[in-house]
Protein backbone atom coordinates (compact mmCIF):
# COMPACT_ATOMS: atom_id res chain seq x y z
CA UNK A 1 0.00 0.00 0.00
CA UNK A 2 1.50 3.27 -0.96
CA UNK A 3 2.22 5.81 1.99
CA UNK A 4 -0.08 8.60 1.84
CA UNK A 5 1.86 12.01 1.82
CA UNK A 6 0.41 15.57 3.07
CA UNK A 7 1.71 18.75 2.06
CA UNK A 8 1.42 21.71 4.33
CA UNK A 9 2.33 24.40 1.80
CA UNK A 10 2.49 24.26 -1.54
CA UNK A 11 5.54 26.89 -2.55
CA UNK A 12 9.23 26.59 -3.59
CA UNK A 13 9.37 23.13 -2.04
CA UNK A 14 6.39 22.25 -1.56
CA UNK A 15 5.33 21.74 -5.21
CA UNK A 16 8.42 20.46 -5.92
CA UNK A 17 8.06 17.86 -3.38
CA UNK A 18 4.67 16.82 -4.33
CA UNK A 19 5.61 15.99 -8.11
CA UNK A 20 8.00 13.96 -7.10
CA UNK A 21 6.28 12.28 -4.03
CA UNK A 22 3.60 11.49 -6.78
CA UNK A 23 5.74 9.82 -9.36
CA UNK A 24 6.91 7.35 -7.39
CA UNK A 25 5.60 4.13 -7.16
CA UNK A 26 5.47 3.54 -3.46
CA UNK A 27 3.77 7.15 -2.48
CA UNK A 28 0.94 9.37 -3.18
CA UNK A 29 -0.02 12.67 -2.29
CA UNK A 30 -3.53 13.08 -0.63
CA UNK A 31 -3.66 16.67 -0.66
CA UNK A 32 -1.17 20.30 -0.39
CA UNK A 33 -2.38 23.34 1.78
CA UNK A 34 -2.69 27.00 0.55
CA UNK A 35 -3.67 30.07 2.65
CA UNK A 36 -4.94 32.40 -0.19
CA UNK A 37 -5.88 31.50 -4.03
CA UNK A 38 -2.06 32.25 -5.55
CA UNK A 39 -0.88 30.95 -8.84
CA UNK A 40 0.87 27.89 -6.98
CA UNK A 41 -3.11 27.00 -5.96
CA UNK A 42 -4.31 26.90 -9.58
CA UNK A 43 -1.12 24.53 -9.87
CA UNK A 44 -2.25 22.38 -7.50
CA UNK A 45 -5.66 22.48 -8.69
CA UNK A 46 -4.01 21.36 -12.37
CA UNK A 47 -2.06 18.50 -11.44
CA UNK A 48 -5.27 17.26 -9.69
CA UNK A 49 -3.75 17.55 -5.81
CA UNK A 50 -6.81 17.93 -3.27
CA UNK A 51 -6.62 21.13 -2.02
CA UNK A 52 -6.93 22.13 1.45
CA UNK A 53 -6.87 25.58 3.51
CA UNK A 54 -4.95 25.62 6.66
CA UNK A 55 -7.99 27.10 8.65
CA UNK A 56 -11.49 27.57 7.65
CA UNK A 57 -10.57 31.43 6.86
CA UNK A 58 -8.60 30.17 4.57
CA UNK A 59 -10.88 27.40 3.16
CA UNK A 60 -13.32 30.80 2.44
CA UNK A 61 -10.62 32.47 0.38
CA UNK A 62 -9.47 29.95 -1.55
CA UNK A 63 -13.78 28.84 -2.54
CA UNK A 64 -13.92 32.49 -2.79
CA UNK A 65 -11.73 32.71 -5.71
CA UNK A 66 -13.09 29.66 -7.50
CA UNK A 67 -10.94 26.89 -6.49
CA UNK A 68 -12.36 23.35 -5.09
CA UNK A 69 -11.44 22.98 -1.94
CA UNK A 70 -11.29 19.18 0.75
CA UNK A 71 -11.35 21.01 3.95
CA UNK A 72 -8.75 22.23 6.48
CA UNK A 73 -5.19 20.97 7.33
CA UNK A 74 -7.14 19.18 10.64
CA UNK A 75 -8.98 17.27 8.15
CA UNK A 76 -6.24 16.36 5.22
CA UNK A 77 -4.07 15.34 8.44
CA UNK A 78 -6.35 12.56 9.28
CA UNK A 79 -6.38 11.38 5.47
CA UNK A 80 -1.97 10.70 5.58
CA UNK A 81 0.70 8.81 6.84
CA UNK A 82 3.25 11.35 6.62
CA UNK A 83 3.03 15.42 6.99
CA UNK A 84 5.59 17.17 4.87
CA UNK A 85 5.93 20.89 6.33
CA UNK A 86 7.04 23.28 3.69
CA UNK A 87 5.70 25.88 5.80
CA UNK A 88 7.54 29.08 5.59
CA UNK A 89 10.20 29.47 7.36
CA UNK A 90 10.15 29.32 11.08
CA UNK A 91 6.37 28.92 10.43
CA UNK A 92 6.46 25.20 11.17
CA UNK A 93 7.42 24.90 14.68
CA UNK A 94 3.53 26.03 15.16
CA UNK A 95 2.59 22.65 13.74
CA UNK A 96 4.05 20.37 15.90
CA UNK A 97 1.13 20.06 18.08
CA UNK A 98 -0.98 19.78 15.09
CA UNK A 99 1.03 16.86 13.91
CA UNK A 100 1.21 15.31 17.49
CA UNK A 101 -2.17 15.55 17.93
CA UNK A 102 -3.49 13.67 14.53
CA UNK A 103 -0.39 10.93 15.37
CA UNK A 104 1.04 11.53 11.87
CA UNK A 105 4.76 11.77 11.21
CA UNK A 106 6.40 15.16 10.30
CA UNK A 107 9.03 15.92 8.17
CA UNK A 108 10.40 19.66 8.77
CA UNK A 109 12.70 21.93 6.42
CA UNK A 110 15.93 23.23 6.69
CA UNK A 111 14.32 26.64 7.89
CA UNK A 112 13.58 25.60 11.13
CA UNK A 113 15.72 25.25 13.84
CA UNK A 114 17.10 21.45 14.56
CA UNK A 115 15.24 21.61 17.70
CA UNK A 116 11.76 21.48 16.15
CA UNK A 117 12.04 17.26 15.62
CA UNK A 118 15.40 16.73 17.50
CA UNK A 119 16.91 14.98 14.21
CA UNK A 120 18.17 16.69 11.23
CA UNK A 121 17.92 14.48 8.13
CA UNK A 122 21.16 13.51 5.60
CA UNK A 123 19.91 10.54 3.38
CA UNK A 124 23.40 9.32 2.84
CA UNK A 125 24.53 10.08 6.28
CA UNK A 126 21.69 9.12 8.68
CA UNK A 127 18.65 7.43 7.14
CA UNK A 128 18.84 4.28 9.31
CA UNK A 129 18.65 6.56 12.43
CA UNK A 130 15.60 7.95 10.66
CA UNK A 131 14.03 4.45 10.55
CA UNK A 132 10.69 4.76 12.08
CA UNK A 133 11.29 8.26 13.58
CA UNK A 134 8.17 10.27 14.36
CA UNK A 135 9.91 13.43 13.02
CA UNK A 136 12.46 14.55 11.31
CA UNK A 137 14.27 17.79 10.10
CA UNK A 138 15.94 17.93 6.36
CA UNK A 139 18.59 20.01 6.73
CA UNK A 140 18.70 23.41 4.21
CA UNK A 141 19.84 23.52 0.94
CA UNK A 142 23.80 24.76 2.22
CA UNK A 143 23.62 22.38 4.53
CA UNK A 144 22.43 19.20 1.80
CA UNK A 145 24.82 20.60 -0.58
CA UNK A 146 28.05 20.56 1.88
CA UNK A 147 27.23 17.08 3.36
CA UNK A 148 26.79 15.79 0.28
CA UNK A 149 30.13 16.16 -0.72
CA UNK A 150 32.06 16.44 3.24
CA UNK A 151 30.65 13.37 4.08
CA UNK A 152 33.11 10.80 1.43
CA UNK A 153 36.05 12.84 2.70
CA UNK A 154 35.35 12.61 6.13
CA UNK A 155 34.82 8.67 5.29
CA UNK A 156 37.60 8.34 3.04
CA UNK A 157 40.47 10.71 4.62
CA UNK A 158 39.15 11.78 7.90
CA UNK A 159 38.73 15.40 8.62
CA UNK A 160 40.50 18.16 11.25
CA UNK A 161 38.52 21.06 10.22
CA UNK A 162 36.39 22.81 7.26
CA UNK A 163 36.07 26.12 6.64
CA UNK A 164 33.56 27.33 3.86
CA UNK A 165 32.25 30.85 2.03
CA UNK A 166 29.19 30.66 0.96
CA UNK A 167 28.01 33.28 -1.66
CA UNK A 168 24.07 33.13 -1.57
CA UNK A 169 21.68 34.24 -4.01
CA UNK A 170 19.64 37.03 -3.35
CA UNK A 171 16.00 35.44 -4.14
CA UNK A 172 15.16 32.90 -5.82
CA UNK A 173 14.17 33.73 -9.32
CA UNK A 174 9.99 33.33 -8.70
CA UNK A 175 10.59 36.12 -6.05
CA UNK A 176 10.25 39.77 -7.65
CA UNK A 177 10.56 41.43 -3.69
CA UNK A 178 13.68 40.25 -2.11
CA UNK A 179 17.07 41.19 -2.30
CA UNK A 180 20.18 42.93 -2.63
CA UNK A 181 19.92 44.42 -5.99
CA UNK A 182 22.52 46.15 -6.38
CA UNK A 183 24.48 44.87 -3.25
CA UNK A 184 26.71 42.02 -1.93
CA UNK A 185 25.65 41.97 1.43
CA UNK A 186 27.82 39.86 4.31
CA UNK A 187 26.17 38.14 6.86
CA UNK A 188 27.71 39.38 10.08
CA UNK A 189 27.01 36.53 12.35
CA UNK A 190 29.98 34.83 12.93
CA UNK A 191 30.53 32.22 12.24
CA UNK A 192 27.09 31.24 9.77
CA UNK A 193 24.65 28.88 11.01
CA UNK A 194 25.48 26.87 8.00
CA UNK A 195 28.36 25.14 10.23
CA UNK A 196 26.33 24.32 13.32
CA UNK A 197 23.74 23.15 11.01
CA UNK A 198 26.24 20.70 9.48
CA UNK A 199 27.60 19.41 12.57
CA UNK A 200 23.28 18.04 13.61
CA UNK A 201 24.43 15.82 10.78
CA UNK A 202 27.80 15.08 10.72
CA UNK A 203 28.19 14.99 14.53
CA UNK A 204 31.20 15.95 15.93
CA UNK A 205 32.51 17.77 12.60
CA UNK A 206 34.61 20.82 13.20
CA UNK A 207 33.69 23.85 10.53
CA UNK A 208 33.31 27.19 10.66
CA UNK A 209 31.34 28.84 7.65
CA UNK A 210 30.65 32.80 6.71
CA UNK A 211 28.23 33.71 3.66
CA UNK A 212 27.52 36.91 1.73
CA UNK A 213 24.40 37.62 -0.45
CA UNK A 214 24.81 38.56 -3.91
CA UNK A 215 22.12 40.25 -6.45
CA UNK A 216 21.69 36.54 -8.24
CA UNK A 217 19.00 33.95 -8.19
CA UNK A 218 20.31 31.23 -9.85
CA UNK A 219 22.09 29.04 -7.28
CA UNK A 220 24.55 29.56 -4.46
CA UNK A 221 28.52 28.85 -5.01
CA UNK A 222 30.89 27.46 -1.88
CA UNK A 223 34.23 28.58 -1.64
CA UNK A 224 35.28 25.07 0.54
CA UNK A 225 38.56 24.38 2.36
CA UNK A 226 39.19 20.89 4.37
CA UNK A 227 41.96 19.76 6.00
CA UNK A 228 41.99 16.39 5.61
CA UNK A 229 43.63 13.40 8.86
CA UNK A 230 45.01 11.69 6.20
CA UNK A 231 46.68 13.08 2.78
CA UNK A 232 45.11 11.82 -0.15
CA UNK A 233 47.44 9.96 -2.88
CA UNK A 234 47.14 12.66 -5.41
CA UNK A 235 44.16 14.53 -6.72
CA UNK A 236 42.87 10.96 -8.60
CA UNK A 237 41.79 9.93 -5.51
CA UNK A 238 39.78 12.48 -4.29
CA UNK A 239 37.85 12.61 -7.18
CA UNK A 240 37.21 9.06 -6.68
CA UNK A 241 35.44 9.72 -3.62
CA UNK A 242 33.24 12.03 -5.29
CA UNK A 243 32.93 10.04 -8.32
CA UNK A 244 31.64 7.43 -6.42
CA UNK A 245 28.86 9.38 -4.33
CA UNK A 246 25.19 9.82 -5.13
CA UNK A 247 23.82 13.26 -5.96
CA UNK A 248 27.23 14.71 -6.67
CA UNK A 249 27.90 15.94 -10.22
CA UNK A 250 31.00 16.67 -11.54
CA UNK A 251 31.18 19.70 -13.95
CA UNK A 252 34.67 21.59 -15.81
CA UNK A 253 34.99 24.65 -16.79
CA UNK A 254 37.39 23.80 -19.53
CA UNK A 255 34.17 22.42 -21.36
CA UNK A 256 32.50 25.55 -20.95
CA UNK A 257 30.79 25.47 -17.65
CA UNK A 258 32.54 28.40 -16.08
CA UNK A 259 29.50 29.97 -14.05
CA UNK A 260 26.20 28.77 -12.44
CA UNK A 261 24.72 30.27 -15.55
CA UNK A 262 26.03 27.10 -17.48
CA UNK A 263 25.40 24.52 -14.54
CA UNK A 264 21.52 25.61 -15.23
CA UNK A 265 21.89 25.60 -19.06
CA UNK A 266 23.42 21.82 -18.22
CA UNK A 267 19.97 20.93 -16.21
CA UNK A 268 17.54 22.50 -19.21
CA UNK A 269 20.16 20.55 -22.04
CA UNK A 270 19.27 17.45 -19.41
CA UNK A 271 15.20 17.96 -19.72
CA UNK A 272 14.38 17.87 -16.21
CA UNK A 273 11.71 18.99 -14.61
CA UNK A 274 11.42 23.08 -14.08
CA UNK A 275 15.18 22.85 -15.13
CA UNK A 276 16.34 21.66 -11.47
CA UNK A 277 19.45 20.23 -10.71
CA UNK A 278 19.17 18.43 -7.50
CA UNK A 279 22.80 17.23 -7.49
CA UNK A 280 25.32 19.07 -6.32
CA UNK A 281 27.85 20.93 -9.22
CA UNK A 282 31.37 20.45 -7.92
CA UNK A 283 34.27 21.55 -10.22
CA UNK A 284 36.54 19.30 -11.05
CA UNK A 285 38.92 21.26 -12.79
CA UNK A 286 38.50 23.72 -9.65
CA UNK A 287 39.86 21.50 -7.10
CA UNK A 288 43.60 21.96 -5.54
CA UNK A 289 45.72 19.59 -3.13
CA UNK A 290 48.47 20.84 -0.73
CA UNK A 291 49.62 17.94 1.28
CA UNK A 292 46.60 17.89 3.91
CA UNK A 293 44.67 21.11 2.63
CA UNK A 294 41.98 20.28 -0.27
CA UNK A 295 40.83 23.46 -2.07
CA UNK A 296 37.49 23.32 -4.42
CA UNK A 297 34.53 24.73 -5.42
CA UNK A 298 30.97 24.02 -5.83
CA UNK A 299 27.25 25.31 -6.65
CA UNK A 300 23.57 24.59 -5.47
CA UNK A 301 20.18 24.53 -6.92
CA UNK A 302 18.62 25.94 -3.61
CA UNK A 303 15.38 25.47 -5.43
CA UNK A 304 15.50 21.44 -5.96
CA UNK A 305 18.37 19.90 -3.91
CA UNK A 306 16.55 19.05 -0.94
CA UNK A 307 13.84 17.39 -2.68
CA UNK A 308 15.14 13.92 -3.28
CA UNK A 309 16.72 13.88 0.80
CA UNK A 310 12.43 14.93 1.90
CA UNK A 311 11.35 11.68 -0.51
CA UNK A 312 13.97 9.45 1.40
CA UNK A 313 13.06 10.57 4.78
CA UNK A 314 9.44 9.91 4.26
CA UNK A 315 10.35 6.05 3.56
CA UNK A 316 11.99 6.22 6.52
CA UNK A 317 9.83 7.57 8.52
CA UNK A 318 7.16 5.18 7.44
CA UNK A 319 9.54 2.72 7.87
CA UNK A 320 8.50 0.59 4.81
CA UNK A 321 12.12 0.75 3.06
CA UNK A 322 14.94 -0.08 5.88
CA UNK A 323 17.63 -0.19 3.49
CA UNK A 324 18.76 3.52 2.78
CA UNK A 325 20.51 2.18 -0.97
CA UNK A 326 17.16 0.72 -2.04
CA UNK A 327 15.61 4.27 -0.99
CA UNK A 328 18.25 6.28 -2.37
CA UNK A 329 18.05 4.43 -6.17
CA UNK A 330 14.80 4.11 -6.03
CA UNK A 331 14.72 8.04 -5.76
CA UNK A 332 17.37 8.66 -8.28
CA UNK A 333 15.81 6.31 -10.60
CA UNK A 334 12.53 8.12 -10.81
CA UNK A 335 14.17 11.04 -10.50
CA UNK A 336 16.48 10.99 -13.21
CA UNK A 337 19.27 12.01 -11.35
CA UNK A 338 22.88 10.94 -12.85
CA UNK A 339 23.70 7.62 -11.60
CA UNK A 340 27.00 6.42 -9.33
CA UNK A 341 27.71 3.88 -7.08
CA UNK A 342 25.90 3.78 -3.93
CA UNK A 343 27.41 2.99 -0.35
Amino acid sequence: MATRVAINGFGTIGKRVADAVAAMPDMRVVGITKTRPTAEAWLAASRHFPLYGVAPEHVSALTDAGLQVEGTLSDLLQQADVVVDCSPGKKGAANVAAYEAAKVKAIFQGGEKHAVAGFSFNALVNYKQALGRSKARVVSCNTTGLIRTLFPLHKTFGIDHVHAVIVRRGADPSDSESGPINAIEPVLQLPSHHGPDVATVLEGLSIATMAVAVPTTLMHVHAIQVDLTRPPKGLDAVLDAWQHTPRVMLVRGDRGVVSTAQVMEQARDLGRQRSDLQEIALWEDGIALDGHKLYYYQAIHQESNVVPENIDCIRALHGKVKDQTESMRLTDKVLGLSTSTYP
